[in-house]
């Protein structure tokens, strides 16, 4: 990589990652010499980045919270914002806050001074979120440890307790983190089952990262064995939305809806505004797609959710939806009739009053 700037922006992403990184390793990753990269180190540190080195036959590098934050263009206060606004969204699995958001968390809490990190700390626990539904929280830095091991490559050890309670300790090698809508996944090489997993964050106990690298395998997706090809942040969607269809429906919580809808939009349109647990749907027609999936969520959520995918759908089945969206269209539809027959088509519904009653 010739061009200097370009190779320096490179360069400052890979030691973004918490985790050492070998001279040799960097070297190879940017396509330049040992020295190069030495030279471009002290580039950095020049700019004000805290590069640290590591003495030994290999030696290595990482980036370190210094004194004040790096020149990232922020100030303390905005910091401060960024890092509580993040905290905040990734605890509870907020759909669009995805691994990018948790990724861009444990990269600023990288490189936060003391401090800052003080303060990011005492703001959270200062406020009480008002949130609804079942999604369940989950800490912060349960969410950046499991993402930095996953970006590094580095071997996780957790306790795990599964959905009936049993408590397990697991040592994976992480690959993917998913936010599923109201949840968080992992998706890992499970090293004591010798298979893949899949593991709900919020019953994640204690992870740390065992300082051991590993090669990334390549995951396995419908019809391939454990020699598939590799997948991106795409496939692991699509390997964790496989992995819940297979789940037994024993122990859940709540019913299973099993969705039949057609929309009147591509499905390259549909999927890229449905959360990725609920699967992909399939073409249908010359302008339409069907999905056909199963979901435990509420009729409320999955109304919603449908809606905002911004293009004509109809319903098939369950008939529970079918009957909850009658009623909410008819709902809507009073909503945004004027003022004075808005008031008249609520008073049509409202029970007549009692006589005996003042």
């Amino acid at each position: 990589m010739s061009d200097t700037p370009a190779r320096l922006l490179k360069l400052l992403s890979l030691l973004q990652t918490p985790r050492e990184w070998p001279g040799g390793e960097l070297a190879e990753r940017l396509d330049v010499s040992p020295r190069t990269i030495r030279r471009d180190v002290d580039r950095l540190r020049d700019l004000g980045y805290p590069v640290e080195a590591s003495r030994g036959s290999v030696g290595g590098y990482r980036l370190v919270a210094g004194a004040a934050m790096p020149p990232l263009l922020l100030d303390d206060e905005e910091a401060v914002a960024i890092a509580v606004g993040l905290r905040a969204g990734a605890g509870h699995a907020i759909e669009g806050v995805d691994e990018a958001s948790v990724r861009a968390l444990a990269k600023l809490e990288q490189v936060l001074p003391s401090r800052l990190r003080h303060r990011v700390s005492v703001l959270q626990n200062a406020t009480v979120p008002l949130t609804r539904g079942d999604g369940a929280t989950i800490a912060p830095r349960t969410l950046t440890t499991l993402a930095s091991a996953a970006t590094g490559r580095e071997r996780l050890r957790f306790a795990y307790r599964s959905g009936d309670g049993t408590r397990t300790k697991r040592q994976v090698e992480p690959y993917r983190l998913v936010s599923a809508g109201q949840r968080w996944y992992l998706v890992a090489y499970d090293l004591g089952r010798e298979d893949w997993r899949t593991f709900r964050v919020d019953r994640v106990g204690e992870p740390y990262a065992t300082g051991a690298r590993f090669a990334p395998r390549p995951l396995p997706v419908e019809g391939t064995g454990s020699d598939g090809s590799d997948a991106e942040s795409g496939d692991a969607a699509r390997y964790l939305s496989l992995s819940m269809r297979r789940m037994k429906p024993e122990r859940r919580m709540k019913p299973e809806l099993c969705l039949d809808v057609w929309f009147g939009a591509p499905a390259e349109f549909v999927a890229a505004r449905l959360p990725a647990h609920l699967g992909a749907p399939e073409p249908d027609g010359e302008d339409g797609c069907r999905l056909r999936t199963s979901c435990t969520d509420s009729l409320e959520w999955v109304a919603l959710r449908l809606a905002l995918v911004d293009c004509e759908f109809s319903v098939q089945g369950p008939p529970q939806l079918v009957e909850y969206l009658e009623s909410l269209g008819a709902r809507l539809t009073r909503a945004a009739l004027p003022s004075s027959r808005r008031r008249g088509s609520a008073d049509k519904d409202r029970p007549p009053a009692d006589p005996e009653q003042g």
